[in-house]
């Protein structure tokens, strides 16, 4: 054993100065243990920042497939691959032996879909771990030599020197380009923005206006040799030391040449590919060039809404239109991708005499004809520019013109999209103050259909639907948008004309869907505009992000429903209100905003502009209960966007009910001490062997219905005597409160918990469950408070506790529904 018994950076310098000695192991990437990057070579070159091997290192001998499957995790969770360009070799050693793995053969596993990369990599025990062990042990054991790549310090120790001598090349002669591939184009687009753009002599503003973006001289750049674009169709070609535009751009007057050069006489662009074999592979030319809508700006992308559908989604919607139309549908029925982009959707569709594809880019009409080229099932006669939102049905193909214009044909005419997302205005915009995008509120389709839409305006996709429905009744809809459509509030006005048969709906999460973001469900949706039915349910299939089949679920719509933000509002107290206790904010009445809604001292401010409702002992229990409904079911993705209801009146009288809402508020609040008195101690002293008197009794007197006297007046009382006049409900009423054997669980669970801070010697009387968790969890650097603590003794009492909170939550959840806040 070459290194035993030294610490592991002890271990890090010996092996830099044992094996890589010529190489520069200073850099600190990150979190990566060990980086080896070329020393400066010959004046004028810039392979300096060319790394060779990122490692994790051990000071014990360790599992390799362990070591590599933490790095991997590291590397995956700070994306260091998007900053910096990946390495030729990922690595890892210990005490006595190194690995190295090609990067090329492990980069795939950073462009899974379905990975949470938000897990310590040092914890061997979660599932994403073990997923990626299982992912390395497959592509070593299977894809690579891997004797060739494992060496023993020690009685390996030439063939390690070799094997570093041959693949570390450090002359500059020999030193190879990095090649560019399907995974990292984008990567090496991001260095190209930084490093080439502000060299080229272009009007980036009329370029990005008429249709020009980064990416087509990026693309230019990338498909060449010597510095000669080599695909045609492109709308920017590079010839030697100059860009050439698409001819019908510069005849129609957009621009003065036809030629644009560099700022620089192309010394940065001479530079930037000095270290990257161009062209790529050709197996990579056609993926590249389908995927330009990854190098639009994000602003670009959403007002055209240029997200991609992932192909295992295409294929299920077509099996469901199946279904629906039968087998033969392909020749009975024709297609029309009214918002096609490069035609990925069409992927698998064989009749192509019966299918049209129209996109509002010219660039993404030459995408396809290149496609077609190349094999792609479709005709170019039935490919075109087509502005569905503002162009007029006379500059369709004549062919498809006839179809619409003919009742019955009509009817055997499927309108299949992944319809634009883009919203006028959407969280992004909101939050940051800035303007939305002006353009979906600006299309024909919109002025002409306003009164249709309603509030639902202000988003591309309901415009689409608006056109088809209205000007083309009678066609099958088979389309990939969110749930609003059957939920949202704001779709109430769109549901009242959009009268057509749900034939058929899977759902699937919507951060599947390429640069789509957020926890939601896409649905596909079937629907028969010849058939006028009001949407009120349907029971969807439901879908992982794998593809799987996993349950079914009912949404519904809500008509003539009040929601449960109308219900609560009239109970709220008023800003002059000096015996409040607490508030919480209320935003919004579905899943999707269940985050916002936290308990909060009355002093403290919102992080979000929101109503809020301010609680007093006269509103207490109807506010626990809402807070309860609102919690007590996990937010997930699928239930993102259920809506809460105005409920029945039957919960007024389940005094049961009440208490057990009022116990999970309880404990379930971020209620502290530190932001002003805390009225939330459910205990007496000498419940929890209190250290001193407590400054306020408002809840203990609250529980028991008894008055107990303190600094802040007889805040109960005083609460009774101003709403004297109002009418005793049991739910207003400070009585004697039974509280069931599962809330007694919870009490129980919490009083020992509480006993166990007010033991510790420099306890704070007054703290909160919430203090109570900062005093042991404590905080990390950035101010987030730490998911455990070291505190064994506490770890076990605040896991009774949220486990007894779980119990009680299921209580809960069944009368969610029976009253009526939930369906």
């Amino acid at each position: 054993m070459r290194y035993k018994d030294v610490f592991e950076e002890e271990i890090k310098n010996k092996v830099s100065q044992d094996f890589f000695q010529k190489f520069d192991c200073t850099e600190i990437l990150g979190k990566i243990d060990f980086a080896v990057k070329r020393k400066q070579p010959v004046s004028g070159s810039d392979y300096s920042e060319e790394y060779l091997l990122w490692a994790e290192a051990k000071k014990r001998t360790t599992d390799i497939l362990m070591m590599l499957a933490q790095l991997v995790l590291t590397i995956g969770k700070a994306r260091t691959f998007d900053e910096i360009l990946p390495p030729k070799f990922l690595g890892c050693y210990d005490n006595e032996k190194i690995a190295f793995v090609p990067y090329y053969a492990i980069q795939d596993i950073f462009y899974q879909n379905d990975f949470n990369w938000n897990v310590v990599p040092s914890n061997h025990e979660t599932r994403e771990f073990k997923q990626v062990y299982t992912q390395i042990k497959k592509i070593v054991e299977n894809d690579i030599p891997w004797k060739t790549y494992l060496f023993n310090f020690v009685t390996e120790e030439k063939e390690l020197r070799r094997f570093i001598r041959e693949n570390f090349t450090i002359e500059k002669s020999d030193i190879s380009k990095n090649k560019i591939d399907k995974n990292n184009f984008i990567i090496i687009y991001n260095k190209w923005i930084d490093a080439v753009k502000p060299t080229i002599a272009v009007n980036w503003d009329i370029a990005k206006r008429n249709g020009i973006i980064n990416g087509d001289f990026y693309l230019a750049d990338l498909l060449s040799s010597d510095n000669q674009t080599i695909k045609d169709k492109l709308f920017v070609v590079l010839e030697h030391n100059q860009y050439k535009l698409d001819r019908r751009k510069t005849e129609s007057g957009l621009f003065t040449s036809s030629e644009v050069g560099f700022k620089d006489k192309a010394k940065a662009h001479n530079l930037f590919w000095a270290k990257y074999e161009r062209p790529p592979l050709e197996e990579y030319w056609n993926y590249i060039i389908e995927r330009r809508d990854l190098l639009v700006p994000q602003d670009v992308r959403e007002r055209k809404g240029s997200f991609f559908t992932p192909r295992q989604w295409v294929e299920l919607s077509q099996r469901y239109i199946a279904d629906v139309l039968g087998d033969d549908w392909q020749d009975e029925y024709y297609v029309w991708d009214c918002a096609a982009g490069t035609g990925n959707l069409l992927t698998g569709l064989t009749n192509k005499y019966n299918i049209w594809a129209s996109t509002l880019d010219r660039q993404d009409v030459d995408v396809m004809y290149d496609r077609i080229a190349n094999g792609a099932n479709l005709l170019e006669s039935h490919v075109f520019q087509f502005d569905f939102l503002n162009d007029e049905y006379s500059k369709l193909p004549q062919g498809l013109q006839n179809i619409i214009g003919d009742e019955q044909r009509r009817k055997k005419l499927i309108i299949y999209i992944n319809p634009p997302y883009a919203e006028a205005s959407n969280k992004r915009t909101l939050s940051k103050g800035v303007e939305g995008n002006k353009g979906v509120e600006q299309s024909k389709i919109n002025k002409k259909y306003a009164e249709f839409l309603g509030q639902g305006n202000a988003e591309l996709f309901a415009q689409f639907f608006t056109r088809i429905y209205c000007e083309m009744q009678g066609v099958i809809l088979a389309e990939f948008s969110k749930l609003k459509i059957l939920q949202g509030q704001h779709f109430v006005d769109f549901r009242k004309f959009f009268l057509a048969k749900l034939e058929k709906i899977f759902v699937c999460p919507a951060n599947t869907f390429d640069n789509v973001k957020g926890d939601f469900p896409i649905g596909f949706m079937i629907w028969n505009t010849a058939k006028r039915e009001k949407f009120e349910h349907i029971v969807a299939d439901v879908y992982n992000k794998k593809g799987v089949f996993r349950e079914k679920k009912a949404f519904f719509s809500f008509p003539d429903s009040r929601y449960i933000n109308d219900w609560i509002k009239p109970y709220r107290s008023n800003q002059n209100d000096k015996s409040v206790i607490g508030k919480f904010p209320f935003k919004g009445n579905d899943f999707q905003n269940q985050n916002i809604i936290a308990l909060v001292n009355p002093e403290k401010a919102y992080n979000v502009e929101a109503g809020q409702f301010l609680i007093n002992a006269n509103n207490l229990i109807i506010a626990s209960v809402y807070f309860a409904v609102r919690k007590v079911i996990l937010a997930t993705w699928l239930n993102d966007r259920d809506q809460f209801l105005f409920p029945n009146k039957n919960w007024e009288n389940d005094i049961e009910f009440q208490n057990d809402c009022l116990t999970y508020t309880l404990f379930n609040n971020t209620i502290s001490s530190k932001n002003g008195v805390n009225h939330w101690i459910p205990f007496t002293e000498t419940e929890v062997n209190s250290q001193d008197k407590f400054e306020s009794h408002f809840m203990i007197s609250f529980l028991s219905g008894k008055i107990i006297k303190n600094a802040y007046g007889d805040l109960f009382e005083l609460l009774e005597i101003e709403n004297e006049k109002e009418s005793k409900t049991s739910w207003r009423k400070g009585e004697n409160r039974k509280f069931s054997a599962v809330a007694q669980s919870v009490f129980d669970a919490g009083r020992e918990l509480w006993k166990y801070y007010h033991a510790q010697p420099k306890c704070n009387v007054n703290a909160s469950l919430y203090d109570i968790r900062e005093y042991f969890q404590g905080r990390n650097e950035k101010g987030k408070m730490n998911n455990t603590s070291t505190d064994k003794k506490y770890n076990e009492l605040i896991t009774t506790l949220r486990d007894q909170l779980k119990t009680l939550a299921r209580k809960i959840e069944p009368k969610v529904y029976e009253y009526g806040f939930l369906k």
